[in-house]
C-alpha cells in the first residue's frame, strides 16, 4: 500500500516543467561561480522562490538565499542545496559547458539548485495538500566548508525560525536511478593541512651551501603515506592525500621553502587527532634530519564534520523514496569518504537530518565503462570533482521528486 506522502508527491510532480528545468540547469552549468561569489546563482534561485510565493531573503552568510513558506500548523522542514562551483577546467565537451575559464560545476551543485528550485515550486503549487513551514536554503561555499556555518552565524534560525528537521541530497556517480541512504554515518570528516618546509636557498650548482627544502618535501610526501598504512588499524577507514606541492621559481635556483597541502579523511575524531599528531611528528622529524634552519609551519585549514543521519528520520525518507521509485532503487552503500558541511546546519546534532545520494551517470556511460562488477564500473566512470563529470539530464525530475517526497514524509499531508 502506498503512503499518503508518496501518493501526494507523485501527484505534485506528475507534470513537472522538465524542459524548463533542464534549461535552468544548462544555464547554471554555463555560469559557474566559486565559493562566496555565487551572486548570479543566488539571484536566479531567489527570483524563482519569490515567484513561487516564498518570503525570500538574499545575502545570508554572504551569498546565501533563504525562502520561507508558512502553510499552517505543522513542523518546519528545511530543504538545502549548495551553490558553489570548483576551480576545475571543464573537459566534458557538452554544448552547455562552462563559459568561465578554469571554473566548472564539477560536483553537481548546479543540479542541486535545479532540484531545489523544482521541489520548492512544486510544493508551493500544491500547498493545499500539506501543512507546516518550508525553509528553502541555497547555501554558498560548501566546497570550502564555510557556507553552512556562515549562514548559521548570520542568524539563519533567529531570522527565519529553527527547523524541526533538515533534508539534503547530493549528485553522485553510479547508474542513474538509484537513491542510496544510510541510517547513520554516511560521509566522513575532512581536514585540510598546510605545511611549509623552510630551507636555505642558493645556486643549483652549489647544493652543499644550501638546505634543499624540495628534497625534504619529497621525503615528507613519501613518509606521510605510512600514516594510514602503518599507524592505523586495518579496520579504521582513513585517507591522506597530498593535493599540492609547490617550490621554486627557476631550474637552477634551490628555493628557500617548499609548500605541501594535505587533505585528511576520517570517520571518527579520535582517528583524525591521531593522524594530525603523526603528521606533525613526521614533518618535524624530516626537517630535523635535513638540517632545516627551523621547524616547519603546520597550519590546520578547512574542517568538515562527519555526516551522521538521524536513523529514524532517514528510514522514514528512505521508505517513501522506495515507494516512489520502486524496489531495489534504495540501498545502504555504507559510509563514503567524501565530506560535507551540511551538518553545521544541524547545530552539532541538535536538529535531526536525512542526507542521501542521487546517482547521475548516463546509462550509456555506465554500460561502456570497463569492468563487470558495480565497484569496477563505479571506479571507472567520471566522479565528482572530475573535469569530465557530466550528470545525465534524465535525473532532473527524479531529483525534484526525492525532495518533494522527503518533505511530505515529514509534514502532515491532507
Amino acid at each position: 500500500m502506498t503512503s499518503a506522502a508518496a501518493r501526494t508527491a507523485l501527484d505534485l510532480t506528475a507534470d513537472l516543467p522538465v524542459a524548463e528545468l533542464e534549461g535552468l540547469y544548462r544555464d547554471l552549468h554555463r555560469h559557474p561561480e566559486l565559493s562566496l561569489r555565487e551572486h548570479r546563482t543566488a539571484g536566479t534561485l531567489a527570483g524563482r522562490l519569490k515567484g513561487a510565493g516564498f518570503e525570500t531573503v538574499e545575502g545570508v552568510g554572504g551569498t546565501g538565499v533563504v525562502g520561507r513558506l508558512a502553510n499552517g500548523d505543522g513542523p518546519t522542514v528545511l530543504l538545502r542545496a549548495d551553490m558553489d562551483a570548483l576551480p576545475v577546467g571543464e573537459a566534458t565537451g557538452l554544448p552547455y559547458a562552462s563559459e568561465a575559464d578554469g571554473v566548472m560545476h564539477a560536483c553537481g551543485h548546479d543540479l542541486h539548485v535545479t532540484w531545489l528550485t523544482g521541489a520548492a515550486e512544486a510544493l508551493a503549487a500544491g500547498r493545499e495538500t500539506w501543512q507546516g513551514t518550508l525553509l528553502v536554503v541555497g547555501q554558498p561555499a560548501e566546497e570550502t566548508g564555510q557556507g553552512a556555518a556562515r549562514m548559521v552565524s548570520d542568524g539563519l534560525y533567529e531570522r527565519f525560525g529553527r527547523p524541526d528537521v533538515l533534508l539534503g541530497q547530493h549528485a553522485a556517480p553510479g547508474p542513474a536511478g538509484l537513491y542510496p541512504h544510510a541510517p547513520g554515518l554516511i560521509m566522513s570528516a575532512a581536514t585540510d593541512v598546510d605545511i611549509v618546509v623552510h630551507g636555505v636557498g642558493g645556486h643549483g650548482s652549489r647544493p652543499e651551501a644550501t638546505v634543499d627544502p624540495v628534497v625534504t618535501a619529497a621525503y615528507l610526501v613519501t613518509r606521510l603515506q605510512t600514516v594510514v598504512s602503518r599507524e592505523l588499524a586495518a579496520g579504521e577507514s582513513a585517507v591522506l592525500t597530498v593535493g599540492r606541492i609547490e617550490a621554486g621559481t627557476r631550474h637552477n635556483i634551490i628555493p628557500s621553502e617548499a609548500r605541501i597541502s594535505l587533505n585528511l579523511r576520517s570517520q571518527s575524531e579520535e582517528v583524525r587527532q591521531r593522524m594530525l599528531a603523526a603528521i606533525r611528528r613526521i614533518a618535524r622529524g624530516e626537517c630535523l634530519a635535513a638540517g632545516c634552519p627551523r621547524e616547519p609551519d603546520i597550519t590546520i585549514g578547512n574542517i568538515f564534520p562527519v555526516t551522521v543521519n538521524d536513523a529514524p528520520t532517514d528510514r522514514t525518507v528512505a521508505a517513501v523514496h522506495g515507494e516512489v521509485f520502486g524496489a531495489g532503487t534504495v540501498f545502504d552503500p555504507g559510509p563514503a569518504m567524501g565530506s560535507e558541511d551540511f551538518p553545521a546546519l544541524a547545530l552539532d546534532g541538535a536538529i535531526p537530518y536525512s542526507y542521501w545520494f542521487v546517482t547521475t551517470t548516463p546509462a550509456e556511460v555506465w554500460a561502456q565503462a570497463p569492468g563487470d562488477t558495480f565497484p569496477e564500473k563505479f571506479a571507472a566512470v567520471p566522479s565528482n570533482h572530475s573535469p569530465h563529470f557530466a550528470p545525465d539530464l534524465s535525473v532532473i525530475a527524479p531529483g525534484v521528486r526525492t525532495l518533494v517526497s522527503g518533505a511530505l514524509a515529514l509534514l502532515p499531508v491532507a
